[in-house]
């Protein structure tokens, strides 16, 4: 049994030799693949936003009572909600109030005026 063991610790060193173990080839570099060309989906234009038609009408009833000489409009604040328009704020008299009232229920799209404009003196 002796003899088995030298023989097989002989054979083992015998394989070992004096070279170094080979070193692993490199992987070959991947072919590159043509792909197909695509075209970039069209970017599209944002489109603009849509105005709220209260605003507009808003700003058209404001514009109006600006252009009123007997108005004091830097007074008065004008909101909209479907055609019905309110009116906020002071107004040097009664007279003037109305004339705010009659100013606004002119414009094209107003359909009714709440007048919630307060006389104050000296506004």
């Amino acid at each position: 049994m002796k003899k088995l063991i030298a023989a097989v610790l002989f054979l083992g060193a015998a394989a070992c030799g004096d070279q170094p173990p080979p070193k692993p080839q490199p992987a070959p570099a991947p072919q590159a693949v043509p792909q197909p060309i695509i075209p970039a989906p069209e970017a599209k234009a944002p489109e603009a936003p849509k105005p709220d038609p209260n605003k507009e009408l808003a700003a058209r009833v404001k514009k109006a009572l600006e252009g009123e000489a007997k108005i004091q409009a830097a007074a008065i604040d004008v909101t909209a909600a479907d055609g019905k328009v309110t009116l906020w704020g002071t107004a040097a008299n009664a007279a003037e109030r109305k004339r705010a009232e009659s100013v606004a229920s002119k414009i094209d799209g107003v359909r009714s005026v709440d007048n919630e404009i307060k006389v104050v003196k000296g506004s």
